[in-house]
């Protein structure tokens, strides 16, 4: 008996992962693929109508998508080798099956007589969307293309998807090899006690009794260099987080990178397009790859004197406070928290005792409940993939269920780094049904020690409600069809309900539903929040600019004859000269751990956390303006953006919400750049 492929009898339907093994896995997809080709032969056998083709199949390979992403969820969040090795078998399986449907010529050419016939068929506005986007989607994938052109497509869809898992499984690799262990207490100097007690317990759990660890994951990075007085130790640690996969070894993933940006400059030619930028950035608002340069530029004149002000500062600031001669980037984090002191006092060990998790995830609950109207009622009898893991049944006003939540905290060696929301089943309205989704999310955070629980700094709050925003998008979807639910909307788009999400963190009203200090209970004074809020432009050139170089860099690689590139540290280093702000480091290399192109779905889109950033801050204005949990502004966000998904283009959804295009100068001035 296979688990994944029997019915799931669990609540609400969720994932057996008590039931499911490893070796489940690749029987269940090849048999759930052969199902899906006989719905797909279905749809073929019978007369071309919206109805029969286009919706029918929206809903083909409803089992296939459950158990791939099953699949793919745990080699994310809960991998070994085992699982690794399996996905470079499945990947290439499921990559030939998804072309084996976008190539079928028999079944575009049904597609393309409904399409034909779209202004005789009297579509709502939902319809129209998924006929088009279902038409545009077989186009943009090849259905055009010639017998011979179609296998070249094939092959080079097969070796990305490959390359794809190969540079995720180097990087995570590389984090997992790395230790700093450290035997001297007094060499931690600088480090608060909590941290120092986290490392102690990760060298107690590494068989390193009496000694201190640190490692790769962030809740052990970021601190080490926000702290740690000691320069060289500092250094070490930063050169190892920025040299992954670039020492020339088995893990070394620059020439996949290569690989990778020709086989995508190759397959945009094959498709008619100039290069990757351009086939990506036609299905975004943005729309083309000269919008996204000239919107980069244009933050980059506003932030980039703001960030040169700010690194003049702070190189006066380390000369004058330890006779530093010259800022290096391991010295930022140190000298920019006692900067930040200095002029606010406020750091992160000052705000940790507030922002105990489990207050926080009460807060982010509480704070949707006032927005939404939605509960959280934790539930043990859903199975889960790890220990660690905690399951939630989402109710709104009424008591009816809307949603399963998976909420995944800590890090461990099978966890990639970062955080992201992800989701094991969609949203749909089938035969009267409302089918509701299951959402996920995972973060790295700081662990509870022995003596406190897991504190978390403000970054990691504002991180947890960036993603609990994404959660919201996909389990208050309200739509029919799976593929215009949710999440399922423009790239430059979905950044919107998380990062509007982040500002309730900022507001007094918010932080009084959770911030208290986990031993005497008392609620954060006002005078941090004010100081929070005060803190909240520190750097933000700086860290403008730096996001900026990112957004370039994934441009210039996906908008660049790849022939051109023949060194990649050379090419980072000349498309990066305008962002730079610290002096280079010989052999560091950002481009082989830039999962978020390389392996995540952000190549060419990158820019996307700035352009939602404008329409987060343009967003939020209208909450200041009612209140922060105004009933009427909660509810149209909520009908207009979260429930809408991708029914309608994302512009209108926004004019819809706000009244209006949105303004660039909310951001800037948030930003403290104007």
């Amino acid at each position: 008996m296979n688990p994944l492929l029997e019915k799931f009898n669990t609540p609400f339907d969720t994932a057996p992962f008590d039931k499911i093994r490893t070796e489940h896995f690749l029987p269940a997809i090849k048999e759930a693929i052969s199902l899906t080709k006989k719905e797909i032969e279905v749809i073929k056998s019978l007369p071309a109508s919206f109805d029969n083709t286009i919706v029918g199949l929206d809903n083909a390979g409803e089992k296939l998508n459950v158990i791939s992403s099953i699949f793919y969820n745990l080699n994310s969040a809960e991998t070994n080798d085992d699982i690794q090795t399996l996905a470079r078998e499945i990947s290439p399986i499921l990559t030939a099956h998804s072309n084996d449907i976008l190539l079928d010529e028999v079944l575009f050419a049904k597609i393309d007589e409904v399409f034909k016939q779209k202004s005789n068929l009297e579509l709502n506005t939902e319809q129209s969307r998924l006929l088009e986007k279902t038409h545009k989607g077989f186009v943009r994938n090849g259905a055009n293309l010639n017998g011979k052109q179609k296998q070249k497509l094939r092959e080079i869809d097969k070796q990305l998807s490959q390359l794809g898992l190969k540079f995720g499984e180097n990087v995570l690799a590389e984090t997992n090899k790395y230790e700093l262990i450290i035997e001297d207490e007094s060499k931690l100097k600088g480090l608060p006690e909590a941290l120092k007690e986290a490392a102690a317990q990760t060298a107690e759990e590494k068989g390193y009794d009496g000694k201190w660890v640190f490692t790769l994951a962030f809740p052990s990075y970021i601190p080490f260099m926000t702290y740690v007085k000691d320069r060289t130790l500092r250094k070490e640690l930063f050169l190892a987080y920025n040299t992954k996969s670039n020492k020339g070894d088995e893990l070394d993933n620059k020439p996949h990178i290569k690989e990778m940006l020709k086989l995508k400059a190759d397959r945009a030619n094959l498709l008619g397009y100039k290069n990757h930028a351009d086939f990506v950035l036609e299905e975004r608002m943005a729309k083309s790859p000269e919008k996204v340069m000239s919107f980069l530029q244009e933050l980059l004149e506003k932030a980039k004197p703001k960030a040169n002000e700010e690194i003049e500062e702070l190189t006066a600031f380390a000369k004058k406070l330890e006779g530093l001669d010259r800022l290096e980037k391991w010295d930022f984090a140190y000298y920019s928290e006692k900067l930040k002191m200095e002029k606010y006092a406020i750091d992160d060990e000052l705000l940790r005792p507030y922002f105990q998790l489990e207050n926080v995830i009460g807060g982010v609950f509480q704070t949707a409940e006032k927005l939404f109207g939605i509960h959280f009622v934790e539930n043990r009898n859903i199975p889960k993939y790890h220990k660690d893991v905690t399951t939630y049944e989402v109710r709104n006003s009424e008591g009816k269920h809307i949603a399963v939540f998976y909420a995944d905290f800590f890090p461990r060696p099978g966890k990639r780094n970062g955080a992201w929301m992800t989701s094991y089943k969609g949203q749909k309205k089938t035969n009267g049904v409302d089918i509701r989704p299951h959402v996920s999310i995972v973060c790295n955070f700081t662990k509870p020690t022995k003596t406190k629980p897991s504190l978390l700094t403000f970054n990691e709050v504002t991180t947890l409600f960036h993603e609990f925003g994404h959660s919201l998008h996909g389990m208050l979807a309200d739509s029919t069809y799976e593929s215009l639910s949710g999440t399922s909307v423009y790239w430059d788009f979905v950044e919107l309900p998380s990062q509007i999400f982040e500002n309730w963190c900022y507001e007094k009203e918010c932080l009084d539903l959770f911030a208290k200090h986990y031993e005497t209970g008392e609620k954060i004074p006002v005078e941090l929040v004010q100081k929070i809020k005060k803190a909240s432009n520190f750097h933000q050139g700086y860290q403008t600019v730096r996001q900026i170089s990112f957004g370039l860099l994934d441009m210039a690689y996906h908008g660049t004859n790849p022939a051109n590139i023949n060194d990649i540290a050379e090419f980072e280093k000349n498309i990066m000269s305008d962002t730079r702000l610290l002096p280079d480091v010989e052999g560091t290399l950002m481009s082989t751990s830039f999962s978020h192109i390389f392996q995540g779905g952000y190549a060419a889109g990158y820019y996307s956390y700035k352009w939602a950033e404008v329409l987060d801050a343009d967003a939020f204005e209208l909450f200041l303006e009612k209140g922060v949990f105004d009933p009427i502004t909660a509810k149209s966000f909520k009908q207009n953006i979260l429930a809408a998904g991708g029914t309608e283009h994302p512009s209108i959804l926004y004019k819809r919400f706000r009244g209006r295009d949105p303004k660039p100068e909310a951001l800037l001035k948030r930003a403290g750049l104007i």
